[in-house]
């Protein structure tokens, strides 16, 4: 930091702590506080992190510059400010995430769902809708309870090795009101799924490569859990696990939908193309990068 940027910081930090302990000098101090600290956009991370602390909305920010925030809610504002210039990531302090249109639950022991994996979820809806679904690592649940959501007369079963993440796709099921047709249990892929057959299989499996994880952004590797991430090997090992053991778990011309990562497409259709599989396709995400991968389990 520079000495003259260093100087408009303390100055800031000084009239946020003192004399305006307004919208507008919160705003300017959190900013430049955010930017300093090499967050992408401080300018709308400091905003939604400054309406997370005073529970007040965007267009409250934009019509009360001069609102002057309680000790309590400086306080808050100070800490998450904080949080977020040591990079935690803003969903982890305010501990939410819209996805797909729909607020959901999100901690340190699940993934932050990301706007690829809505395709997934479109992926899925695009069939004739699941009566029965199963998920491999549901994390925070965001791809079944919206499923679910979407589909009224489904049911689903969601496998996750992490009590914790269970705990939490658990009660952003009850939040959204499904938690009567989704049924949770601790399994390692699909050991405690039991002998049901599903309609549907979905996955966001761990597919980092091990070797990726030291070049990922700050707020990736460094808070989120790794469990999650990285299979620990070369990122394909759980795709292959999941690839070889689905037609056990799926009826006759059940799909299977899941994403990969960058640079794994021709991997994936390798192992779909050995395999009881039809109708296999690979979707890119907006970028143009191959992201999910959906199959068709063929009729004996």
């Amino acid at each position: 930091m520079t000495e003259s940027l260093k100087h408009k910081v303390g100055r800031l930090d000084s009239e946020l702590a003192q004399e305006k302990k307004n919208v507008k000098a919160a705003l300017q101090w959190s900013e430049m506080r955010l930017q300093d600290a090499g967050v992408a956009e401080p300018r709308l991370e400091a905003a939604t992190l400054l309406e997370f602390s005073i529970n007040r909305d965007r267009t409250f920010l934009i019509g009360h510059p001069e609102y002057r925030l309680t000790a309590a809610e400086l306080e808050l504002f100070g800490d998450v400010i904080r949080r977020r210039a040591a990079r935690e990531p803003q969903q982890y302090i305010t501990g939410i995430r819209e996805f797909y249109g729909f607020e959901f639950e999100v901690t340190p022991d699940v993934l932050i769902p990301r706007p690829e994996t809505e395709m997934l979820v479109t992926a899925a809806l695009s069939e004739k809708g699941p009566a029965s679904i199963c998920e491999i690592g549901i994390g925070s649940g965001c791809i079944s309870i919206t499923i679910l959501l979407k589909s009224p007369a489904a049911t689903a079963l969601g496998l996750d090795i992490s009590p914790a993440a269970l705990a939490v796709a658990g009660r952003n099921a009850l939040k959204h009101g499904v938690q009567d047709r989704l049924f949770l249990v601790r399994s390692d892929l699909f050991a405690e799924a039991g002998h049901r057959r599903f309609d549907l299989i979905v996955s966001n499996p761990p597919y980092v490569p091990a070797s990726d994880i030291p070049t990922l952004q700050v707020e990736v590797r460094d808070f989120e859990p790794h469990i999650a991430l990285t299979d620990g090997l070369d990122g394909l090992s759980l795709i292959r696990g999941i690839i070889q053991d689905a037609p056990e778990y799926l009826i006759p011309d059940g799909r299977l939908i899941f994403e990969f990562g960058i640079g794994q497409a021709s991997a994936v259709t390798d192992m779909l193309n050995a395999g009881p599989w039809q109708d296999i396709r690979i979707e890119s995400d907006i970028q143009g990068i191959p992201r999910i991968a959906s199959a068709v389990l063929k009729f004996s």
